[in-house]
């Protein structure tokens, strides 16, 4: 069976289906169809070793349900470029060691400062009466824009420090 990696307007189909996350089952019998090796035990070390975010759990509806991990949509699109890595003869510590892994990183921060705005957004629309002329929601939103300008420049400057420098040309003796 040939490997056959997911296509752009794939990938970002999946993510508009899933924009809460996704099972790391579903993740898996996305890329079965394809033939690329990955099994949920495969999936967990990607995401022990960095190179996929981790879940959040997410409560069931109804009684007793218990929760499940839901992954960043993301990782659909991170597993395809370490497969497509792979495939090129990358190995997992190549890999780590690259702007994926940097990546990696990087999304969490992202998430992690959306979450941190919305709350603070929420906090501040309840405050009202302590936001002059809308001062506060001002500078909230000049805390977004510098948090954006941040992750932007630190996943630039990754992506040169991880590049790797092309093979040199077999010189020609002769």
């Amino acid at each position: 069976m040939t490997t056959e990696l997911l296509r752009p307007d794939e990938i970002d189909r999946i993510e508009r289906e899933y924009p809460q996350g996704v099972p790391a089952r579903v993740i898996v019998e996305i890329f079965k169809p394809r033939g690329v090796a990955l099994s949920e035990a495969t999936f967990r070390k990607y995401v022990q070793s960095g190179l996929l975010p981790r879940s959040r759990r997410v409560g069931r509806k109804g009684k007793h349900q218990g929760s499940q991990g839901l992954y960043p949509v993301e990782s659909v699109r991170r597993i395809n470029a370490i497969k497509k890595m792979m495939a090129e003869g990358h190995t997992l510590e190549d890999i780590r060691r690259s702007y994926v892994f940097v990546r990696s990183h990087m999304d969490v921060v992202e998430r992690e400062f959306g979450a941190v705005f919305a709350g603070l957004s929420v906090e501040l629309a309840e405050k009202t009466s302590q936001n002059p002329q809308g001062q506060l929601t001002d500078q909230l939103a000049q805390l977004r824009s510098r948090a954006a300008a941040l992750v932007r420049d630190v996943a630039r400057f990754g992506s040169v420090v991880t590049s790797r420098p092309a093979p040199e040309a077999p010189r020609d003796f002769w």
